[in-house]
């Protein structure tokens, strides 16, 4: 049972193999992401993961591990603070702020670090609603 105070981490990473995928799967082939060329000239100085496939990770953890299956989104926030680039690892971090007593909907703080760094690069919060898996205990 997912409650206040809990806590979840884990490392991922993504291929420009996956993102080029997510591009085609979403239509938004900028160069950014699937160029190097293009992306090599830019402030980034190589190809960058798309904002949507990284908070990505979120969506995978609160869906089937924390709190896990039956989770329903109900809302995300975010703030992007520097780029998420392929071949890299990070760690998402999760962790459980409040819990709405009778409603069994919880809010959680959701990071992303760089692990080479340790510095932040995706801050925001998520609120998501789960009748088996949230308590206010």
């Amino acid at each position: 049972m997912l409650k206040l105070g809990d806590y979840f981490e884990k490392l991922f990473s993504f291929s420009q193999r996956q993102i080029d995928q997510f591009a085609e799967l979403s239509g938004d082939k900028n160069p950014l992401h699937i160029n190097p060329e293009y992306a090599g000239k830019s402030s980034f100085g190589k190809p960058i993961v798309h904002g949507v496939l990284t908070i990505s990770i979120f969506s995978q953890i609160i869906g089937m591990e924390f709190p896990g299956a039956g989770t329903i989104y109900l809302g995300q926030n975010l703030e992007f603070k520097r780029p998420v680039y392929p071949d890299q690892e990070y760690r998402a971090v999760l962790e459980v702020t409040e819990v709405i007593e009778g409603k069994h909907i919880a809010s959680i703080q959701t990071r992303i670090y760089d692990t080479a760094t340790g510095k932040l690069v995706l801050d925001g919060y998520a609120k998501v609603k789960n009748k088996d898996k949230i308590t206010l205990a």
